[in-house]
């Protein structure tokens, strides 16, 4: 009997153990779904929320009073909710289901769900446990992997478009420069050849596959390029052009320019334009210009010289009217000669031809000369005539005396000449740093805008001058610039129409010429 009883004592305390040991794992398992990161919540077969963990609660924002005993519609979307139940019950466990919780703020959470099914020990189904994975991190960098992929495959896209496009400029420049009719080198900023077209190949009878990536000092090699290397060597201005004579009856204007973007040198374009054609013609003008003054020339100078006879009564008395009328004559054919005059010095200009005869001299007394001889015609049009010589003396310059009393005369003449009655004309001279400025200042008509850029072009007149005076042959500033340059010097103009005009022109002093005396 007592053994009866101790073998019960000892069931008894096998169960106390047994109990507290259970009390200590569902102790342990409540910490455990208390305090385990991942949203947990017990589901009941029904779809009432049971239980909840406090990470489900975070993350749905309800509280434990307002989300145990709701249905789950409440806090996941109805129809994923409603086949992940029936998936569950069917098949015990679901793994990685896509599924949003509705969270209290009405905002979704999108997640991935694991369920397994809880039964009774006898087997019968009371609900199921149901862990939630939050995946709207990796869902938004999902979305920001495929925007950044769409993009990339945009760029792509893009770059592949931007390629073609490219790739088709690119022929259509090549195909504009091979069919150019001008010859063309390119240079980059290292000045260097970078390309050069069929034409320009055929000017200099050379191939590109020679001549690429060389500078322009080692182009000189090459002796049919050596005369072009020259004037780009001896050229430094951004934009010029210069004759090329590559052959004879085959000449080239040659013109080069930079290549820049926002300031910045990216190369030099030479271009060989074929002026051989034009120079033919003007050649043919010069010398038809120069043959027919010759010709009249002569006959002009016999009537010249007749007309003086019958004037000074040595081929007989005239009477007043007769001598009015030869007079007038006299002077047309005075006008004629000078025309011819100015043709063939236009002529000789262009041919190269007009002879100078430099001295080393003073320009202030070649000044006053023409000055005084232009008195009577300023006193006759009621013109005051000024002279504002330089306040210190001048220092001598070299020039062709006559040749630049002619441009002096050619000046002051044109400002008497298209002055009004009662206006002024200002005759001025001054020492610059390297050179002597002279100056012609007028009250005239001027020159309106848009005809100053012709004003030194052969025959040209303004519009403004011809109604004035129809006389003039438009032929006088053209040899002045000429004959300015040819010493050194340069010539310009202001002027504004119904205003006046100035006009100058300057000359090295002897420090500065020295050289160029030599070889005048």
């Amino acid at each position: 009997m007592e053994e009866k009883k101790e073998k019960v004592s000892v069931e008894e305390d096998k169960i106390l153990v047994l109990l507290e040991d259970l009390s200590s794992l569902e102790s342990y398992a409540r910490d455990l779904f208390s305090f385990l990161p991942l949203p947990v919540c017990l589901i009941s077969s029904i779809g009432i929320i049971l239980d909840t963990n406090p990470s489900f609660e975070e993350i749905s924002g309800y509280g434990t009073e307002e989300i145990i005993g709701s249905p789950v519609e409440n806090v996941f979307d109805e129809k994923e909710i409603e086949a992940l139940t029936k998936e569950t019950l069917e098949k015990g466990v679901v793994k990685n289901k896509e599924i949003k919780i509705l969270t209290k703020e009405k905002t979704e959470i999108i997640g991935s769900a694991a369920t397994t099914l809880r039964k009774t020990e006898e087997g019968e189904v009371v609900g199921y446990f149901l862990g939630f994975f939050d995946l709207s991190k990796v869902k938004k960098r999902e979305r920001e992997l495929k925007e950044t992929q769409a993009a990339l495959t945009n760029m792509i896209e893009d770059a592949e478009e931007a390629r073609v496009n490219a790739e088709e400029e690119k022929n259509k420049t090549e195909a504009i420069i091979n069919n150019l009719t001008d010859g063309l080198l390119v240079f980059n900023k290292e000045n260097k050849l970078l390309l050069m077209n069929p034409l320009a190949e055929k000017i200099f009878d050379v191939k590109t596959r020679d001549l690429i990536n060389r500078s322009v000092s080692e182009l000189k090699t090459f002796p049919t390029l050596d005369p072009l290397i020259k004037i780009l060597e001896k050229e430094a201005k951004k934009v010029f052009k210069e004759e090329l004579l590559v052959k004879e009856n085959l000449v080239f204007e040659v013109t080069t320019a930079h290549v820049e973007v926002k300031e910045k040198k990216l190369g030099s374009l030479v271009i060989l334009h074929d002026i051989s054609r034009e120079k033919v013609v003007e050649r043919m003008k010069t010398e038809f210009v120069s043959l027919a003054a010759h010709q009249l020339r002569t006959p002009l100078s016999a009537i010249k010289w007749t007309l003086k006879m019958l004037l000074d009564g040595d081929l007989g008395e005239v009477t007043e009217e007769q001598k009015s009328f030869v007079t007038k004559t006299y002077k047309s054919n005075e006008r004629m000669i000078s025309l011819i005059n100015d043709l063939l010095d236009i002529t000789r200009i262009e041919e190269g031809r007009y002879v100078y005869k430099p001295v080393l001299a003073e320009l202030e007394p070649v000044i006053r000369l023409v000055i005084n001889s232009s008195k009577d015609e300023a006193e006759r049009k009621k013109i005051k005539l000024e002279f504002k010589k330089s306040e210190k003396k001048l220092p001598r310059v070299v020039m062709d005396v006559e040749k630049i009393k002619l441009v002096a005369q050619n000046f002051i003449d044109n400002a008497i000449k298209y002055t009004p009655a009662g206006g002024g004309v200002r005759v001025s001279l001054k020492c610059l740093k390297k050179e002597i400025e002279f100056s012609v200042k007028d009250t005239g008509v001027g020159i309106p805008k848009d005809q100053q850029e012709r004003v030194f072009i052969k025959f040209f007149r303004g519009a403004n001058v011809v109604r004035m005076d129809t006389e003039g042959t438009g032929l006088g500033l053209f040899i002045s610039k000429n004959i300015i340059e040819a010493h050194g010097g340069r010539a310009w103009f202001e002027s504004e129409e119904n205003k006046g005009s100035v006009f100058y022109f300057t000359l090295p002093i002897k420090e500065e010429f020295e050289e160029f005396l030599k070889e005048f």
